[in-house]
């Protein structure tokens, strides 16, 4: 079934395959996209789907150096250039729409301001890349350092954060994007509403189940009544405990925010499972009880195999697979996958920033 076509509201995927969100720094000056980032994306269009890089929303949504935005003119020209060469090559396309919230740093806020949070509480050992000697795009410079202690949002603040989104969402439109994805996943701020051990509030974003679903809600909901409902998914990573965020029940408390999603008539929930090793495996009943919690379209992520995506698209779990790390080194992945051919090992010494070096020079069997 992974090499059939699917049908993803009113858009044609050519296989089930999906090329899921990967954070590569290679934005330009003014976190624009660039043609190289458009040439790594064209290169890739043989996916059913390609979601882009988490792309922050404002400049207070960004939390690591030279990660593309989506918020300006210039961005959205630079966003064009990337989805043009994706259609060019037969290719699909969301723009993953990101605000890393806490997990930040003072050096990449405006007038070096503390980062955002639901609550200030900091995350000690979560890091984020900065290019501290400030030696620009493409020189391969940077380092992880610990995130900034964030500072408590205000109401009428997380308010503007939604319309910031919002307007995010009509932005990637513009900018020729098939729809959007929001990064409510990984321990960034839709998460950190969503899960009891970041939120602290005790006011309507915080406290029982239903309050820390409200952001994700209102979030969701102003960007599908900006772009319509179709055009829009949600990633979500129920057992992760990535940047430091954790929610004691998860079981209960996202099949909840899929009952949510589910209301609103979103396109999918992108659900990214636990994929390092000795990590909580996402039992049977959990995956069932999303199915029947949610009515769209299911994508699951995490160290799939051929044989594991054939499983569960034969179960019912998922209607689509992503394919993470292999897609960084084999931007022919669905052609290599099909045809029983080797996969090429990705250099992880050059996943973040840098030029073309591990990013556009893997070779391909199958040349679009």
């Amino acid at each position: 079934m992974l090499f059939k076509p699917y049908k993803l509201g009113d858009l044609n995927l050519k296989n089930r395959i999906v090329m899921p969100p990967m954070t590569r720094s290679r934005a330009d000056l003014g976190e624009v996209a660039t043609d190289l980032m458009a040439t790594y994306y064209g290169q890739r269009a043989s996916a059913g789907l390609i979601i882009s890089e988490g792309t922050q929303v404002s400049r207070q949504g960004q939390g690591y150096a030279w990660t593309p935005g989506i918020y300006t003119d210039a961005q959205i020209a630079g966003w064009k250039k990337v989805t043009d060469t994706v259609h060019a090559n037969g290719g699909l396309m969301f723009a993953q729409l990101w605000h890393v919230g806490r997990v930040s740093h003072t050096s990449l806020q405006e007038n070096g301001a503390a980062p955002v949070a639901p609550s200030a509480i900091l995350a000690p050992g979560v890091k984020v890349f900065l290019d501290l000697k400030e030696e620009g795009p493409g020189k391969g410079a940077g380092e992880m350092v610990q995130h900034s202690m964030p500072r408590e949002l205000t109401v009428p603040q997380i308010k503007d954060i939604i319309q910031d989104f919002a307007k995010a969402a009509k932005n990637a439109i513009e900018a020729g994007f098939d729809g959007v994805e929001l990064h409510g996943a990984n321990g960034y701020l839709i998460e950190q509403f969503i899960d009891s051990q970041t939120n602290h509030r005790t006011d309507e974003y915080g406290g029982n189940t239903e309050n820390r679903l409200r952001f994700l809600k209102e979030v969701v909901t102003a960007v599908a009544d900006a772009i319509g409902p179709e055009r829009v998914g949600v990633r979500q990573a129920p057992l992760t405990t990535l940047m430091g965020a954790q929610d004691d029940t998860p079981e209960i408390t996202y099949i909840e925010a899929a009952k949510i999603l589910d209301q609103i008539g979103i396109a999918y929930i992108h659900i990214a499972e636990a994929d390092w090793d000795n990590a909580p495996v996402m039992a049977t009943e959990f995956k069932e009880a999303y199915r029947n919690a949610f009515s769209g379209t299911l994508i699951y992520t995490g160290k799939y195999t051929i044989q594991r995506a054939e499983e569960a698209l034969a179960n019912g779990w998922a209607d689509l697979i992503s394919f993470g790390r292999p897609f960084i080194a084999n931007p022919d992945l669905p052609y290599r996958l099909q045809n029983g051919l080797p996969l090429n090992e990705p250099d992880r010494a050059y996943f973040f920033g840098g030029d073309t070096k591990g990013y556009t020079d893997y070779p391909a069997y199958h040349v679009i």
